[in-house]
């Protein structure tokens, strides 16, 4: 079990919102991130949000490729200054920073083969397999009219596409991952996933608090799953 005794500060970042709750606690606090959101002003945001709460640990879920607890680019919907920032140094206390849709697929996990997708600015993904969670950049990769599997299921796209028509198209993007990765079961979480109607066969409904779940089990030895590095 968690050490109880070194609380964990876990941060949701996307986006539009940057999220934040401690180990213990029930409820996330938010803030707004955005375009021209930098590393500098996520860790002010969040000393802001987490104001009366004590922490000793942080973990951080970022949208943006992350291998060896190092980021690999900035994120494509928020500042920059990512890759380069000490975020150990800037929040004073041990950071642990992974994929944003890695940290939530971590939490959702619950045996067997997962595939999670998420929903929202863009499209998260990472595969759970044994145990052992690998971040994957799916959303990025061809799909359709030499587009990506994001410029159809991605927020932009049901602002340009109207809820029919994402609906329709997050359907065959489902079928389409499976069929290619063969889990045994897919989560779709993310901020846009309540606005399905209904769920691709063998899918259930992810919960954004389980993104919370993740960034604790980041320091739990005995988690039912890992993120490499």
């Amino acid at each position: 079990m968690m050490d109880a005794v070194r609380p964990v500060l876990a941060i949701d970042l996307g986006g539009s919102k940057v999220k934040a709750l401690l180990s213990g606690q029930e409820e996330p606090r938010a803030a707004q991130s955005g375009p021209d959101f930098t590393p500098a002003q996520m860790v002010a945001t969040v000393g802001e949000l987490a104001d009366g709460w004590s922490w000793e640990q942080v973990s951080l879920g970022i949208p943006a490729p992350v291998h060896g607890g190092r980021i690999v680019h900035d994120p494509v919907n928020l500042g920059e200054g990512w890759v380069s920032f000490d975020f150990a140094e800037a929040f004073g206390r041990p950071t642990r920073v992974v994929n944003d849709a890695a940290m939530q697929a971590l939490g959702s996990y619950d045996g067997g083969t997962m595939l999670f997708l998420g929903l929202g600015t863009g499209l998260g993904s990472a595969l759970v397999t044994d145990g052992l969670v690998q971040p994957m950049e799916l959303g990025h990769m061809p799909y359709r009219n030499k587009k990506s599997f994001e410029d159809y299921v991605g927020e932009a796209a049901l602002d340009r596409r109207g809820k029919k028509r994402w609906r329709e198209d997050v359907a065959d993007v489902v079928a389409t991952l499976t069929a290619a990765l063969q889990p045994d079961y897919v989560v779709i979480g993310g901020g846009n996933a309540d606005k399905l109607k209904e769920l691709p066969p063998n899918a259930r409904l992810g919960d954004n608090f389980n993104a919370f779940i993740g960034g604790f089990r980041l320091w739990d030895p005995d988690a039912p799953a890992r993120i490499p590095g």
